[in-house]
């Protein structure tokens, strides 16, 4: 451990922390964030993890839905779980009780406990996460590594900071051979490219549905400025297929009241039915609302065409395997680039400028059917943690 490096990051996360304690403290009233800036700067309700175990690290809801494949292989007793987010954190209640909201660096000298392991996933490079719990007896795993071309350059401006935060991490394991190449430049040893975990398993439907008749339109996974681009689009595939549905799924839970104020004016507007599916579990009107976690697989099982939202925008896209395990039409805009390894493992996607979405939409009899060209192989991963137990 470099004790100098290790004493200025700590003293500057302190201090930061001390002087963001006024905006945690008025944040922390705001809905969406009511449970976790409690739980995570001033620890409210968030007791330490049970030492002695296997403790995974997500950021998002899909990230935590994501490890289910390795938390499958391992003894309920020995899971440890954390998150940042709400999202993520009702994702993880379903693995273990020991679920907790991860809290801020400064807090972790008292709160992190000795584990036999860390496994983190992706991107959530937290210096005094992998610093400390290496120091009490942790192996420390970097899963399903990533670094695209958009944030690579990014990561090098501050590389003096990710060479010490590797230091600390023992194995990394890299989604591509150019994530691999790239991590390596920035001090990652022991890197192991073993593809996106995110293609080993994929999410199962929870529940049977009827599809209704006519063609069904997915808008998965949507975030700000989406929604009514797609509602617009779906304003002229209608004209032309009368009896076409359109499934909205926003991303984020608390834009559900504004995706559905902006559908209620749109549906009045054109002439369209409309309801929340919180309110009525069918899919029979023009526009269905999914208002809630964890329904969009079972939307995808019964979807012609799913209009993948993340990639309009410039946000980064998302998981177009789930779709195309059910051979979906996938129609996805040109930002895709936290996603590029997992869209080059599927045949078929339509990638289009936000301008031509229409267009395409009303061209969907050319579309292909997706299909995986291959899957993900996590046994390497998976020996490593039965080897700390």
């Amino acid at each position: 451990m470099n004790k100098a490096f290790f004493f200025l990051y700590s003293l500057v996360a302190f201090l930061l922390y001390i002087l963001a304690l006024p905006f945690l403290l008025f944040f922390s009233f705001k809905s969406k964030y009511k449970q976790s800036i409690p739980a995570r700067f001033f620890l409210w309700k968030n007791p330490p993890l049970k030492p002695n175990g296997i403790w995974f690290h997500s950021c998002s809801f899909g990230e935590a839905k994501a490890i289910k494949p390795l938390v499958d292989t391992l003894p309920s007793e020995v899971l440890r779980m954390s998150t940042t987010t709400h999202t993520g954190y009702e994702a993880i209640l379903d693995y273990t009780q020991e679920s907790r909201y991860l809290p801020f660096e400064s807090l972790l000298f008292t709160w992190l406990k000795s584990q036999k392991a860390l496994v983190v996933m992706e991107a959530e490079f937290w210096y005094l996460l992998f610093t400390l719990a290496k120091s009490r007896g942790a192996k420390t795993l970097l899963i399903n590594a990533r670094m695209s071309e958009r944030s690579y350059p990014k990561y090098l401006r501050m590389g003096w900071l990710y060479r010490q935060i590797f230091k600390h991490i023992d194995e990394v394991y890299a989604q591509t051979q150019l994530d691999k190449e790239r991590l390596e430049s920035l001090g990652a040893k022991n890197v192991v490219v073993t593809g996106n975990i995110k293609l080993s398993t994929l999410p199962k439907v929870s529940e049977t549905l009827v599809k209704p008749s006519g063609i069904v339109v997915c808008a998965a996974s949507t975030h700000e400025g989406e929604e009514q681009l797609i509602l617009d689009a779906f304003s002229a595939f209608k004209k032309e297929n009368n009896e076409a549905r359109l499934i909205v799924v926003p991303r984020h839970p608390e834009r559900f009241e504004k995706v559905a104020e902006m559908i209620k004016t749109y549906a009045k507007v054109e002439n369209m039915s409309w309801h929340r599916y919180s309110q009525n579990k069918t899919l029979e009107n023009d526009i269905v609302l999914i208002d809630s976690l964890g329904a969009l697989v079972n939307m995808y099982s019964i979807s012609d065409i799913v209009v993948l939202g993340g990639a309009f925008e410039p946000i980064g896209g998302h998981n177009a395997a789930e779709a195309a395990q059910f051979g979906c039409k996938i129609i996805s805009g040109k930002h895709y680039f936290n996603q590029v390894d997992i869209f080059g493992a599927i045949e078929g996607i339509a990638i289009v400028e936000k301008s031509n979405l229409s267009r395409r939409l009303l061209q969907h009899g050319v579309l292909k059917p997706t299909r995986l060209k291959y899957r993900t192989d996590i046994s390497a991963i998976v020996k490593s943690l039965k080897d700390v137990l």
